[in-house]
């Protein structure tokens, strides 16, 4: 009698059972605004708690990102100075010029004869003609001797025909072409500068690869150090890993606080290294500006600017987050609680 009551009253409210069914647990979809801004606090967080425990230990932290300076600062310093080499040497364009030296009792009229048939050769591109005097001057300039020339009772100096080659790739050419220039009357030597314009373009390789070569071995030096600093970070934070991971914590939102000091190390590196080289080139600029005034230039040392310190703190940056990924990486997956 009384369960044929219950279900009669159920059946004229059919609305109370779904009330009360409704009063239990409801599962909410979280959103991808509610994911993107709790992934972007966390980073925030992350960040702030990495540079707090990377000024907390200012001596270890400044020793580690001055290692991490110096080996970035070398083959930085060797780039800054095979550029400061090359514009040097802008003013020279580095084509191969062949000097004819003249017989002295060589006449004006003959001179300017033998110049003029030089120039109409389709092998020559330019004929420059340099008289006995212009050539004294040029030497007592450039030499620091006026003095001691002065006393001398004639000019030693012979006239001199510099001419530029048009086929300046081809040695066989430049070879016949020197070989006819001293078969001249008028020639007293001949001299071809290609050797000179081939060392200093072998010098300028070798320099850019030693550059390349050393940025790479040191480069591996700073993922080195970095990963050998996280590693000791892990380790001395391996009990916190463990109570994280026991809670859901995967190894990404373990990793992320070690990425985050990696990327601290290479930066500070990055802005000392800037700063060693500033001071290098400081160091050198005075007594680089006093050699070139002697010889008659205001050649002046160009220092690390604007692009050097981008270069170097975001390569720095980016070494830094590499050695930490590959030591946070290994380390923190082989922790895990048992």
């Amino acid at each position: 009698m009384k369960q044929t009551q219950s279900r009669a009253q159920r059946q004229a409210s059919p609305g109370a059972d779904k009330r009360t069914r409704s009063t239990g647990a409801v599962a909410a979809r979280t959103g991808f605004g509610d994911l993107w801004r709790s992934w972007l606090g966390h980073h925030r967080e992350v960040a702030l708690e990495s540079l707090r425990r990377f000024f907390a230990t200012p001596m270890a932290s400044t020793m580690t990102a001055l290692v991490i300076a110096i080996a970035l600062a070398l083959p930085a310093a060797l780039q800054l100075g095979l550029a400061n080499f090359q514009r040097a040497v802008a003013g020279w364009d580095g084509q191969p010029q062949v000097s004819v030296f003249l017989h002295k009792d060589a006449r004006d009229a003959a001179v300017e004869s033998f110049a003029a048939k030089l120039r109409s050769d389709p092998a020559i591109a330019e004929v420059t003609y340099i008289s006995p005097e212009e050539a004294l001057a040029e030497f007592e300039q450039a030499s620091g001797l006026g003095d001691v020339l002065a006393g001398l009772d004639a000019n030693p100096l012979p006239a001199v025909l510099l001419l530029r080659p048009r086929d300046t790739q081809d040695d066989d050419k430049l070879q016949i072409l020197v070989a006819n220039l001293q078969q001249q009357a008028l020639t007293d030597s001949v001299v071809l500068d290609l050797a000179w314009v081939q060392r200093l373009t072998q010098l300028t390789e070798v320099g850019q690869r030693l550059s390349a070569g050393l940025a790479v071995l040191l480069a591996l030096g700073v993922i080195l150090v970095v990963v050998n600093t996280i590693r000791l970070h892990i380790e001395s934070r391996r009990e916190e890993i463990l109570v994280v991971k026991l809670v859901g914590g995967t190894n990404a939102f373990v990793r992320r606080p070690f990425l985050y000091s990696g990327l601290c190390y290479g930066f500070c590196g990055g802005i000392l290294a800037w700063l060693l080289l500033l001071g290098g080139v400081l160091l050198l600029s005075g007594p680089i500006a006093g050699l070139s005034s002697s010889y008659g230039s205001n050649y002046a040392l160009a220092g690390p600017g604007f692009s050097y310190f981008i270069g170097l703190t975001a390569g720095a940056a980016l070494l830094g987050l590499s050695g930490a990924w590959l030591a946070a990486t290994r380390h923190i997956r082989a922790i895990e609680p048992t």
